[in-house]
């Protein structure tokens, strides 16, 4: 039998799994296809990985491939209908430690809410090998299945499994099903799960953060801004703390990175790993799952959260970073997420062999028809403007494939669908006022990025795009409050660029509070 892992991936494994001290069970389902034969590689190459694995073959599952990892002490079980590698990989790793007996790091709190759900639940996450949100989803999930062996979780390669996916009219992942119907779709975390299965929950996190000592420097974001300022902040003995949605922000959805100065090319979620552990060699409080609703500035400043909990800090950076525009034209909210989409990486395989549209002829729109020009029948890129606005050599690339259409001086004005999905589109001929209509499956919108900062508006200046207006320090029209990244005036909105803005923010921060600290000597 082939091998699927080379002896670097198995040396590393072996390390890793050397901490199992539990029996685990690789329970594994086969047709005659390729990728079961690649899976059953897979699971023969991890046998021989830790003293505790053992693998045996079950014709009575009915999805096939799949790998079962099952925990036979405890009656966990948490599946993978596929075979588990590019970014599901790790999932396939953290599943076998966590069954195997390794504690995951988790707070108490949540192990305990987890624990105390009694309910069975079956939860299925549709996905994409080539989606980077998906892996957090399905990592989440498997955490809560490897506590509680009244949750079972299956991870689908829905690439592979075309008949559920059209059955269900998947048209965007990862797609979480819970005992038969939709759960939620999109980046989902643990603490979302946990509020969403047990309504207590989230009383209970909001208080304990309510209850949090004054930070000096809280960070509002966690992105490449947010995370330099926290580094910069805290290696300045400030008592720091980060507060986001989750760690990364967009830079966790991108693929390929290869303008990041002295690192040739490396892929978002790497990055994004890298400035985490940065981060935490630092005494840094890392707060995620959680999103800024207000800033109140009558005692000091306090920032209330979404989930109803208030946190105080002495000064404030705010790097809340951006998200997709959207083109807010009819249809486009009714078939979000049922064609419409706005991460071709993470739904293009979902797509495959159909025709597709991308609105924008920039960058990522441009690289986005390449992209999928490799998997599905035919891409027609729409551009308002009279020209491309990408760079040379990814025009020449786009012309130089014959999926590729290009339309320029075109307005979409509608997204056309049949009540469940996509059908195509229409949209009008700038020159001539013509309009037009595309038959499509899918549309992915590419048009640029509107700044989170909806929450800040009679908060702080803000400019006629929503931008938080700075000072060549950091500094917002409020004192105390700094700002850095792509949410701010701070032009080409760039990884790198963010990063020194948010060390310029982190020691303008420093700066204010070793002045305020001084007039407060002064004034006693």
């Amino acid at each position: 039998m082939n091998s699927i892992l080379d002896n670097n991936i198995k040396a590393q494994l072996q390390s890793h799994f050397s901490g199992i001290k539990e029996p685990v069970e690789l329970v594994i389902a086969l047709d005659d296809s390729d990728k079961s034969k690649e899976l059953k590689a897979l699971a023969h190459d991890l046998l021989g990985l830790s003293e505790y694995f053992l693998v045996r073959e079950d014709e009575a599952i009915k999805r096939k491939p799949l790998l079962s990892i099952r925990s036979p002490q405890r009656g966990t079980e948490i599946n993978f209908a596929g075979v588990p590698m590019g970014h599901e990989f790790t999932s396939l790793v953290l599943a076998l430690l966590h069954t195997g007996g390794v504690a995951s790091k988790i707070d108490e709190l949540e192990q305990t809410q987890i624990a105390q759900l009694q309910q069975d639940l079956n939860f299925e996450i549709y996905i994409s090998l080539s989606c980077q949100t998906c892996p957090g989803v399905v990592q989440a999930l498997n955490t809560i299945a490897a506590l509680n062996h009244r949750i079972k979780v299956t991870m689908i390669d829905g690439a592979l499994f075309q008949d559920e996916v059209s059955e269900r009219n998947i048209l965007a992942v990862p797609s979480v099903y819970l005992n038969g119907q939709l759960f939620s779709q999109g980046a989902l975390a643990l603490t979302d799960i946990i509020n969403k299965l047990d309504s207590g929950a989230a009383e209970q996190q909001a208080a304990l953060l309510s209850a949090k000592d004054e930070f000096d420097v809280l960070v509002v974001g966690g992105g490449p801004a947010g995370a330099s300022a926290a580094v910069y902040a805290a290696r300045k003995g400030l008592k720091t703390g980060i507060v986001a949605e989750r760690f990364g922000g967009q830079v966790a959805d991108t693929v390929g990175i290869e303008n990041f100065i002295s690192v040739q090319k490396t892929e978002g979620p790497k990055l994004v790993a890298q400035l985490e552990e940065h981060v935490k060699e630092y005494d840094v409080d890392i707060i995620t799952q959680q999103k800024a609703a207000n800033i109140r500035t009558e005692h000091g400043l306090e920032i209330d959260l979404e989930s109803g909990a208030t946190l105080k800090s002495k000064s404030v950076i705010l790097a809340t970073g951006a998200r997709w525009r959207e083109m807010n034209v009819p249809g486009e909210q009714t078939y979000r997420g049922n064609g419409v989409a706005y991460c071709p990486h993470c739904d293009g395989p979902l797509f495959k062999g159909k025709k597709v549209a991308v609105i924008g002829g920039g960058n990522s729109g441009i690289e986005a028809a390449i992209d999928l020009a490799n998997i599905v029948e035919h891409v027609t890129v729409l551009e308002f403007a009279d020209s491309l606005r990408a760079d040379q050599v990814l025009i020449n690339k786009a012309n130089s494939l014959a999926n590729i259409s290009i339309i320029k001086n075109a307005q979409t004005t509608e997204v056309i669908g049949d009540g469940n999905k996509v059908t195509g589109l229409t949209y009008s001929d700038r020159v001539t006022g013509d309009s037009h209509q595309l038959a499509l499956a899918g549309i992915f919108v590419q048009i640029g990025l509107v700044p989170n900062t909806e929450f800040l508006d009679g908060v702080v200046s803000l400019n006629r795009f929503g931008e938080i207006e700075i000072d060549q320090k950091g500094a917002t029209s409020v004192p105390g409050i700094y700002a850095a990244g792509d949410a701010t005036t701070t032009p080409y909105k760039q990884i790198v660029i963010a990063m020194g803005s948010g060390a310029s923010a982190s020691l303008g921060a420093f700066d204010y509070l070793i002045r305020a600290s001084a007039t407060e000597v002064q004034a006693a």
